[in-house]
């Protein structure tokens, strides 16, 4: 298990788990970010990193993208 943050642009995982506060880990969930579902890095621009969650692009910052676990 690594950090989202970590993954390289291309790569598709499957999330294993939401660290952080409960209002951090619900903001992610109610942005898709739910625990088995496949998120894909589309690229990396400027400390933040764009995702691809259920059918939406979403930018995340790097120290958003370190609380998802894959």
């Amino acid at each position: 298990m690594m950090p989202l943050g970590w993954a390289n642009v291309g790569d598709v995982h499957v999330i294993a788990k939401i660290t952080g506060r409960d209002e951090v880990r619900q903001h992610l969930a109610e942005l898709g970010f739910v625990v088995g579902e496949e998120v894909s890095v589309i690229n990396k621009l400027g400390g933040n990193v764009i995702l691809s969650v259920k059918d939406s692009r979403i930018a995340l910052d790097q120290a958003m993208a370190m609380r998802i676990m894959v």
